[in-house]
């Protein structure tokens, strides 16, 4: 199957949907897609620009991968509920990714910047996650 390239200007409806859905604030979306059009040109191809999107999420939400479960304990270190929603956060972006982008794993792995089987193992609990949130929205 051949892929059209889509430019910036053509991601546009995608990439609000993506901020949206992964901040669930009308503002904070639009400062996000504003900060990820500001960080990109025209020329840029669809990965260059989701990887700019996911480079300004982690900008403005923040990501680290040190953390600590006692605050007596820590030194500057991210608590372990930040680090699990930025988890949680690269998990549905890989979801959104994968169902409304249409990418695939590899191309996916390269945007978040972690291995294919990571990706994998995060499209294989995202898609279960949304399945059982539908179901339990449905009996509700």
């Amino acid at each position: 199957m051949t892929r059209i390239k889509k430019s910036p200007i053509d991601l546009l409806d995608d990439i609000y949907s993506l901020a949206y859905w992964m901040t669930g604030s009308e503002k904070a979306t639009t400062e996000l897609v504003n900060m990820t059009y500001v960080n990109t040109d025209r020329t840029q191809d669809e990965s260059t620009l989701l990887k700019t999107f996911r480079l300004c999420y982690i900008d403005r939400y923040g990501q680290d991968t040190e953390f600590c479960i006692d605050s007596t304990e820590c030194s500057g270190g991210k608590k372990l509920m930040a680090v699990l929603r930025q988890w949680a956060a690269d998990i549905k972006l890989s979801v959104l990714l994968s169902e409304v982008s249409g990418l695939k794993h590899r191309q996916i792995a390269e945007i978040v910047g972690k291995p294919v089987e990571t990706v994998r193992t995060w499209l294989y609990l995202g898609r279960k996650l949304l399945v059982n949130d539908m179901i339990m929205k449905a009996s509700a």
